[in-house]
């Protein structure tokens, strides 16, 4: 396992579950406030995924029915067909992306090849030649336990519904939960 640290921290890990939350480039408002730097991680990004849930601003491509589709299917088949991660859940949101997997190898070789190839498909759809599509960091923590695997789960199966976006987990199309 190897630990590095951009403007957050980064497990580049196989064989252990790992939560990823990827959002799109200018999704969070410029001048957002965060927890003081002294707030652990976790807090910073529970803050972080409230302003992301709410979508007020900044662009909202990954609800576009064609779009969201290709990311999903893109996940499926980092899983299925080139057996990069174990995809455990999932959702696609207006404007990120929450997954727990477990990677069968390093994240260059399937985070990198993920967003870059699912950026170049939408902004095919969306006719934006050459802009920038996901955020360059992602938020990833490492899953210490089985009872923090379920909590993760469940919270990645139930933002739909905490967003407000489904009635159900059940009733949104692009969560592993439908």
């Amino acid at each position: 396992m190897h630990h590095h640290e951009r403007r957050l921290p980064h497990w580049d890990t196989v064989g252990q579950a790992l939560f990823v939350t990827f959002r799109l480039h200018g999704s969070l408002p410029v001048n957002r406030i965060f927890p003081p730097q002294q707030c652990t991680s976790g807090e910073s990004f529970v803050a972080m995924d409230r302003i992301l849930d709410r979508a007020e601003c900044g662009p909202r491509s990954l609800a576009v029915p064609e779009v969201a589709t290709v990311i999903v299917d893109a996940l499926r088949t980092g899983e299925r067909h080139f057996h990069r991660y174990q995809l455990h859940s999932f959702v696609v949101m207006p404007n990120h992306v929450h997954i727990l997997v477990t990677p069968h190898v390093v994240s260059t070789k399937w985070l990198g090849p993920l967003k870059g190839f699912t950026a170049y498909e939408a902004n095919q759809i969306l006719g934006n030649k050459g802009l920038r599509f996901w955020e360059d960091e992602s938020y990833d923590h490492l899953v210490r336990s089985n009872t923090e695997f379920d909590r993760i789960q469940s919270y990645i199966e139930n933002r739909q519904v905490k967003a407000a976006l489904a009635a159900t987990p059940a009733g949104f199309r692009w969560s592993s939960a439908a």
